[in-house]
This record gives structure tokens, sequence and C-alpha cells, in this order.
């Protein structure tokens, strides 16, 4: 019988469908007889954003004469993804709003399976920022606060639209992450996104069940993964950070100084795949 969800959430950069296969299989394999009882599911929405970086980065290939191809295309297309998901995100049918539809889908694939079930989430990257302003705007919907731009806007209007329906009290409560209990963040950016408010103004979710534990892992020598603590007390009260060096063991000395693979490492680190496996196994018991 399914009791909780893991639902993975990737980060910038150029991103197969199928980026969660990895994780997922490494925690099944941790958790053995129990992840029958875990439905495991992945948001993709790179697809949205990723056909005209293609054409830009074909065309730069193409015509321009640039060095370090492997670097300069893991920054256009992981920039890019910033850059899109945050330009002109109050318009209908933005990159905002389309990620944030793909996040709310996923769920519902989830509340099928068992309504009200707990949730943990784990965010790579970018897909930290996504998730969280996604929970950010389904809270100040559900205190019946305006919502600027994404699906909670007016998230009975996405409903009708995407599903040809409204959603049930149910559904509405746990694609607004109502029975989070859990998230993981890796190579976490928000500071990269709200660096430049005053403090008085960044504030981070807030729990969305009693049982809600935030961990935050960052490799120091990763510079778009970033401790949260440091951002405001209301981060310091809801996140754990932990530093750690991403994939020791997997791409060894690589990972002393910075490059793509170090960012993108996390999930094959057995510190961050040991906290989800607790984690889950927690909800699960």
């Amino acid at each position: 019988m399914t009791r909780v969800a893991l639902i993975a959430v990737h980060g910038m950069g150029e991103t197969l469908p199928d980026y969660a296969d990895g994780l997922m299989a490494a925690v099944r394999a941790r958790l053995g007889g129990l992840a029958d009882g875990v439905a495991m599911r992945s948001v993709y929405y790179q697809d949205i954003l990723q056909d005209n970086q293609k054409l830009v980065w074909e065309r730069t290939a193409a015509h321009g004469q640039v060095r370090y191809h492997a670097l300069r295309k893991f920054v256009l297309f992981g920039f890019g993804d910033a850059a899109g998901l945050e330009n002109r995100k109050e318009i209908p049918a933005s990159v905002y709003e389309l990620a944030q539809g793909e996040i709310a889908r996923t769920l519902l694939s989830a509340h099928a399976t068992r309504p009200g079930m707990p949730v943990v989430f784990v965010a790579q990257s970018l897909g930290c920022q996504v998730l969280s302003s996604y929970i950010y705007d389904a809270q100040k919907a559900a205190a019946g606060k305006p919502v600027g731009a994404g699906i909670w806007r007016n998230i009975d209007a996405w409903a009708m639209q995407a599903l040809g329906r409204t959603l049930t009290a149910s559904e509405r409560q746990f694609i607004g992450a109502g029975t989070c209990a859990g998230l993981i963040t890796t190579g976490c950016n928000i500071p990269i996104f709200i660096a430049a408010h005053k403090e008085m103004h960044i504030i981070p979710i807030a729990p969305p069940t009693p049982l809600f534990k935030w961990i935050n892992f960052y490799d120091p020598d990763d510079v778009l993964g970033w401790p949260l603590q440091p951002l405001s007390a209301g981060y310091r009260e809801l996140v754990e950070d932990r530093a750690i060096n991403a994939g020791d063991g997997v791409v060894g000395w690589v990972l002393r100084s910075w490059n793509p693979l170090a960012h993108n490492s996390y999930w094959n680190d057995a510190a961050v795949l040991d906290a989800i496996t607790a984690m889950l196994r927690r909800l699960r018991a």
C-alpha cells in the first residue's frame, strides 16, 4: 500500500525526461521492501525552454567563434532557464506558469494513488527556486492573499483549462503542498534570486505540516550551490544546511574546483541519498 510520495524536481541546464531515474533506483535499493510503499514521480519542465535554447546554441556553434563549448553550453542552458522563468512571469501562459503547471500535474498523479499521503520533495539547483516559489504562491492563495503570477493566481481557472474540471478540496490541498513533510534541496541557488532584496523581505515558505523538515545540501566548491541559513531569521529557523563534497568517491579530484560536474553530482552522493531514505522511512513507518 502506498504510504508516502517522493517527488523530484530537476535543475538548470539541458535535462532529459529520465533525469531522476538513477536517483529513484538508488533510493529504492536503500529502502528494500519498503520501496513498494513509496510513489515516486519526477517533474519535467525543461521541454518548455529547451527548443529555443538549442536553436541559439546551434546558431552560435555554427557561426560564432567561441571557446569552452561544454562550459558555455552549460551557462547558456542553465542561466537561460533562470532568465526565462523569471522574465515576464506575470503574463498568461508564461514559462513560470507553465512550469508550475507541470508541478501540479505531477502531484495530481501522486494524489491519485493515495489522497492525503505525506510528500517528500527533492529539488536540485534552479528547481529549488521553482519549487519554493510554487509552494509560496500556493500558501498565499490558501490564505486568501493575491498572487501575482503562476497557476495560483487563479487555480480554478487553471484547473478548468488544464483538466476540464475543478479540483476537489483534497486535490487542492495536496497540489498546494499541504501534506509536504520533507524537502531536500541540493545545489540550491535561491540566494541568487533574492540577494538584492532587503532582509525583512526575505521570507521562506511556511512549514506545510508539523512533521516538515528541510535539509539543504551544498558543496563549498560549488558556486551555484548555497547555504540558506544566512539569508534571514526565517531561513535560519526553518532550514538545516549541510556542507558536503558532492559526489565524493564518484568523480574524485575533479570536484576540488568548480565545474558543471561538481554542480550536478549531488544526487550521486551517499549523504544525500541517505537523508532522502531516512525521511521516507520515517514517514513510511
